[in-house]
């Protein structure tokens, strides 16, 4: 693959390279790098702002600090770990994408990066939109009444906040409560059928930590101490992180890089989904679908398979999505699992303002899903699901985006008239008592 020359004028001598590999285990295997490739063929970022990642660390090798660390490509990386996780020397390019983006001083930062890295700073909810945790349970409680009164199933339905003792400490996304609310309740009801002991917090509740990916230790370590501290000031026993894969990512690898010890267990409500299917707790069918037969596919967030919890949890999602769709009804993209495409909207890239370079990275995952053929997406993230929503939009896909609790409430029979804002007509009044 050829690439435009690189030229030096004079001797170039940079440090940049030195220093990160100086933070990284094994120097980050940064200088092991043997120009193959296989990085570039498998970004999604390739070309934009003429960069690549192995372009990028040739010229990091070179000494061009200068210009490494003042190329905007930084923030469309989303550091996905796809080039680490395809390079046979295992060389850290995500690592030093970080270090890059924290070089930038912060004012020269995407504004919008850093507006929700301030927002989880300011609010003791942790909140990336700046909800308190008053209006938090404002809506909460607004919401959980108006579900007791219409739907006479749920006339007992619980989202309690701040139950000292519960057995699970759930998060939740601000883009719900702030953006739609009614979006909350099926998260709601699966719980309630599980027979789950849980909770919301009055702090920490808040599941984002945009301050990771501003790549600020320090803000991200903060974000993080204020959403531990809401777990453990209620004595809960387990913690739960719903479907979002940039909020679990910083919660998982957060525990590990700073070495705090949040004293319970950590994990993915998806996860959970399957465990309590298993155990017979919830029932979903795909009757729904028997006749219908609507065409499901899933993206594999990245942050929360390649980069956490690899292939048990990606195959632990598809046999949720199976339960509910039916599996003739399944069509994996290609590749799949650890090896699946970044959609391009992590890494921050929609708060970072680079609309066009978002949607131009997103055409690779717009091919995956087009040869699928699939009606549906299911993202079990909230920025790909706002990414691959766009990328239907942009790209006529044809394509609906919708959370997996949308399609395991629909599958359970348990789907209200309006928590169908995902789901097209041919699915508004099934399974409606």
């Amino acid at each position: 693959m050829s690439e435009p020359a690189i030229c030096l004028e004079g001797k170039r001598r940079g440090a940049f390279l030195g220093r990160v590999a100086d933070l990284l285990p094994e120097g980050g295997n940064l200088n092991m790098c043997l120009t193959c490739g296989l990085c570039v063929s498998g970004c999604p970022a390739t070309g934009l702002e003429g960069m690549d990642p192995r372009k990028l660390l040739r010229m990091a090798a070179m000494g061009l600090d200068e210009e490494i660390m003042s190329t905007p490509w930084v923030w469309m990386c989303t550091m996905c770990f796809r080039c680490l996780n395809a390079c046979p020397m295992q060389v850290n390019i995500p690592s030093l994408v970080y270090e890059l983006r924290a070089s930038w001083p912060r004012d020269k930062k995407p504004k919008g990066i850093i507006g929700s890295c301030n927002q989880g700073l300011s609010t003791e909810g942790a909140s990336a939109v700046g909800i308190s945790s008053q209006d938090f349970r404002f809506v909460v409680e607004d919401v959980l009444a108006e579900v007791r009164e219409t739907q006479p199933r749920f006339k007992d339905l619980e989202a309690p906040i701040d139950k000292r003792g519960a057995f699970f400490f759930v998060n939740q996304n601000s883009r719900e409560p702030v953006k739609e609310p009614e979006e909350m309740v099926p998260l709601w009801k699966i719980l309630y059928l599980a027979g789950a002991d849980w909770t919301y917090g009055t702090a920490g509740w808040g599941a984002e930590n945009y301050c990771m990916f501003a790549a600020e230790d320090d803000h991200w370590r903060e974000v993080l101490l204020k959403q531990v501290a809401g777990v453990k000031k209620l004595g809960c026993s387990s913690w739960i992180n719903i479907e979002c894969g940039h909020s679990f990512y910083s919660i998982w690898a957060g525990l590990k890089r700073f070495n705090i010890d949040a004293g319970v267990e950590f994990d993915h409500i998806v996860s959970w989904y399957a465990r309590w299917i298993r155990e017979g707790k919830l029932r979903p069918s795909p009757e729904w679908n028997k006749d219908l037969g609507l065409r499901f596919t899933v993206q594999d967030p990245c942050m929360a398979v390649r980069k956490s919890m690899g292939n048990p949890f990606a195959d632990a999602l598809r046999f949720v999505v199976k339960a509910c769709v039916g599996e003739e009804n399944f069509v994996d993209m290609f590749p799949n699992r650890s090896n699946n495409y970044c959609c391009g909207g992590g890494g921050g890239f929609l708060q970072s303002g680079y609309k066009d370079a978002r949607l131009a990275y997103g055409k690779t995952k717009v091919g995956q899903i087009m040869a699928t053929k699939a009606d549906y997406v299911i993202t079990p993230c909230h920025n790909c699901h706002a990414q691959i929503e766009e990328l239907s939009e942009h790209y006529h896909g044809g394509w609906r985006t919708v959370h997996l609790w949308t399609i395991l409430c629909l599958s359970l029979g348990v789907l209200g008239e309006n928590e169908r804002s995902y789901l097209g007509p041919e699915l508004a009044e099934v399974g409606l008592e």
